[in-house]
Order: structure tokens, then sequence, then C-alpha cells
């Protein structure tokens, strides 16, 4: 019979939960990281062993932690061999610093402000990992989806971070954070195309990619947002709280959103 492994990330800590296939009875690991939160843990398709997780501290920053034995040790990949991960007095040594956001000329200058809560123009600042997701058949490549709103990826198996500033491109200026912030919280990669992925953002919407994450289009038709929104089919700013993707229909889309459960037959076209 398979077993079951689920990955639980907790304000005080991640967890690892086993059981067999009948589910009657798990167990429940000891906590990695406790006293912390983690804001998401995730396991790779490709190695069931190599796990990723975001751990977060308003005080001491983010890291991103990894494991490769299935979460019995874990370390810090973006720290080099030989460096502490504290600091001197002993506590832990946050690594926001790995998340930089593209200011290049060609791709990242015009990106420099989206829309705050009074609709004046704030600039963007990392703030914490809310979602990592590794490649469907590499271990080493994983997605960061993050606060202020962005997209990274890591090729090296989480040592160093580039954004993919296309995202921010389309129509960045007009998101607009909502209650919990201006976050990056879904991102789903497709079984069938590897170039097409879908991320959710609260609060600008969903978004979709056809050439692995270069550019990329809202994809808003058919959401209604009258309280929150002066035109309410705008095509970005609406509070999309999660997205998932049908196992064997890759078409087929499931949202919740602030105020309605949705469901889209044709990739968010509609």
């Amino acid at each position: 019979m398979s077993g079951i492994r689920v990955l639980v990330g907790t304000r005080k800590g991640a967890f690892v939960l086993t059981s067999d296939g009948r589910r009657n009875r798990w167990d429940v690991s000891r906590p990695s990281f406790g006293g912390w939160e983690l804001y998401h843990v995730k396991g790779s398709p490709a190695d069931p062993n190599r796990l990723y997780a975001s751990q977060s501290s308003s005080w001491f920053g983010q890291i991103i932690q990894r494991s490769d034995d299935g979460g019995k040790t874990w370390y810090q990949p973006g720290t080099p061999p030989g460096e502490p991960t504290t600091a001197p007095d002993g506590t832990p040594k946050g690594e926001s610093n790995k998340f930089v956001y593209d200011s290049s000329p060609e791709t990242g200058k015009p990106l420099t402000n989206h829309q705050w809560y009074d609709g004046s123009q704030r600039p963007w600042e990392f703030k914490r990992v809310w979602h990592l997701e590794p490649s469907l058949n590499d271990p080493d490549i994983v997605y960061a989806g993050v606060e202020d709103a962005a997209l990274f990826r890591s090729t090296d198996g989480g040592q160093t971070w580039q954004e993919l500033p296309g995202l921010r491109s389309a129509k960045g200026h007009l998101w607009q954070p909502g209650a919990g912030g201006m976050c990056l919280h879904t991102i789903l990669l497709d079984h069938h195309d590897a170039e097409r992925i879908f991320v959710a953002i609260s609060a600008a919407g969903t978004f979709r990619t056809h050439d692995g994450g270069k550019t990329w289009q809202p994809m808003n038709r058919g959401l209604k947002s009258l309280y929150e929104l002066p035109d309410p089919n705008a095509e970005v700013g609406h509070c999309v709280h999660c997205i998932t993707m049908h196992s064997s229909r890759p078409n087929v889309l499931f949202m919740q959103k602030h105020w309605d459960v949705m469901r889209s037959d044709d990739a968010g076209e509609s």
C-alpha cells in the first residue's frame, strides 16, 4: 500500500505528517524551525527527498531552507559553505537580500512603483516568500512567489534567485495590496505544457504565461469586484485568494476569490 506524506507550515514551525493509504493513523514529526513562521513547505516532484521551505520572521527576515533527505535535516542553500548562519549575537541571519527586484535598464527600470491603498504610487519592497513551487522535472529549479508581488526563479537549488520581471510589466503599476499585503501566493505549473505557468496575486488577479515566464497576460475576464474596485470589471486589481488546476484537464481552473468561487474551462480566458 502506498504511503502518504503531508508537509505542513505553521506559525510555530514545519511538520511532516505520514500515513499509509488508509490514512487512519498519522505520524507527526517533531517541529523543524520551532517558533518560526513557515509560509510554505513543498517537495520536488522530480525528487521526493528534496524539500524547500520558506522560513520568515518580521524580526530576522527571510530564509530559504532546503532538505535533501525528506525533512530529516535542513540547511540554508543561500549561505556559502563555512559561512555562519547566525549573527555574532546568536540570532538567525536572514537572507532577504537574495531576492532583488530587476532594476536593469532593459527590463526592470520601468517597473518602479505599484499602487498603494490610497491610490498613490509606492516603490516595490521585498518582505517575504509566500509560495515555493519546484519544477516538475528538475529538483534544482524552483519558483518563488513573494511580497511585494513578483516571481523569482532559482536554477541552482535555492542558492541564488533571479526575478522574472515580465510579470510585473503586466500592468504592475495598477496592482494594489489587499488586507494581507500584496502577495504572489499561488504558482501553477502545467504538467502538459512546460512553458505555461499560472500565478495568482492578492490583490491583482490571475496571470498566465506561454513562454516560461518571459511575457504575461492578465486572465481576469468574467471577474467582478463590486465593492473593491471603481471599475468592477477591471482587467487587474481583483482579490484572488487561490487558484488550482484540474489534475487531468489543465484548461480547467478553480478560483476562490474574495466574494466568489469561480471556474474556468478555457485556461482563464473567461
